[in-house]
Parts: structure tokens; sequence; C-alpha cells
């Protein structure tokens, strides 16, 4: 099968995000989406640490260290961006809006249920940030992540096995093979890429997935 590497999953991601949209990029490859959102859409990315109008990340060598996203990237403000006081900021993330959050995971469940701050390894360092706000304050919450982790297994699921970040939040799942939407009646596949077949997908996920147009 053709996988989609970190851009082209960014660049799947980016063109659901409708003009207007208020919208906040995880930590980690849920930031790439913002150098694929077009320059002709008013988008407004926000950032937990108090930005509100981040552009794309600066080219190498125009980097402002004063200037970072909450994963402590560079990044760039477009014309009219603010920076503000951090409570205004989780504020506006616990209030309702923001239209959406797009976040990376360690597991999904065919609910909706979000795993994305601990492992429960012992080994492992907690860093749950303000996943939990974004989660459920957004309108909507996306995920962006591999569907399979190294050793294989899948990490959208029938119930999350890792410590819950919130219940009942996860719309919409976009990975490197296809593209999940979550419903009451369960998981509906959008998209896949070429060369992967629904039954095949269903072995990965052991899910009953069903495929709708």
């Amino acid at each position: 099968m053709n996988k989609l590497n970190r851009e082209q999953m960014a660049a799947r991601v980016a063109r659901d995000i409708p003009e207007g949209a208020y919208v906040n990029l995880g930590i980690g490859l849920p930031t790439v989406v913002a150098n694929f959102l077009p320059a002709d859409k008013e988008i407004f990315l926000q950032s937990e640490n108090g930005l509100l109008g981040m552009g794309p990340a600066p080219a190498k060598g125009l980097e402002d260290p004063e200037l970072i996203n909450a994963g402590k990237q560079p990044v760039t403000l477009l014309p009219g961006g603010c920076f503000f006081h951090h409570a205004d900021s989780f504020a506006m993330m616990r209030g309702g809006h923001l239209d959406i959050c797009v976040l990376g995971a360690f597991q999904v469940a065919a609910n909706g249920d979000l795993a994305n701050w601990h492992t429960g390894a012992a080994d492992a360092i907690p860093a749950v940030g303000g996943a939990m706000d974004l989660a459920i304050g957004a309108k909507k919450t996306y995920v962006m992540m591999e569907l399979l982790t190294k050793s294989g297994e899948s990490k959208l699921v029938e119930r999350c096995t890792y410590p819950v970040t919130g219940l009942g939040c996860v719309s919409r799942v976009y990975t490197d093979v296809a593209v999940f939407e979550i419903e009451a009646d369960g998981v509906h596949v959008l998209e896949m890429v070429d060369g992967l077949s629904l039954d095949e997908l269903k072995r990965l996920t052991g899910l009953p997935l069903r495929r709708v147009s």
C-alpha cells in the first residue's frame, strides 16, 4: 500500500479546515498542518501558551527565539496576530471558542475516547499539557497519527488501554493509510490509500469498519 508521509498527512488535514475557523494544532505531528493551510483562506491558529494568528514555520535563519508555540518550536505571526496571557489562552480553550483542535494520540477508541498523554509504562514521561482542555473544549477534535505502532499494533482500538485524556471527544482520525469518522453506530472509513482494501483495514484494526462515500 502507498502510505502517506508526514507532509501528506498534514496536507490532508489542512484540506478539511474551513475558512474562518479558530484552530489549535497540538504538539508534534499536528504542527506540520500550519505549513499547508492555503494563504488565500483566513484561518486563525491558536496556541495554548498565548498566541493567536500564527502562520507557517519560519525560514531557516529567520527564527525568533521569543516567538514559539506550546511545543517550543519557532513560529511566525501573521498580520493582525497577537499574544496574550496564558490564562486568557486557556479561557479560550475551555470556553468553547475553538472550532477545531488537531491532536496526536497513542490510542483512539471506537467510541471517540482519546488517550494521548501517557502510555502507562514505568519509564514513560507523562505530558498532558493542555490536551484535556483542548479535547473537551474545542467544538471538534481531530486526531492525526500513524495507524500502527512500531510493533504493528493498531492505535485505533475497541477500547483504550492507556490512561484516557477525554471521553467520547474525537470525531475524526487522520492516519497514514485512511481517514476515519467516529459515529454513534461505529467507525466509518472515509478514505483509504491506494493498494489497501477494506478487508485488510479491518484486519489491521480488528474493528467492524464501514465504508462510506
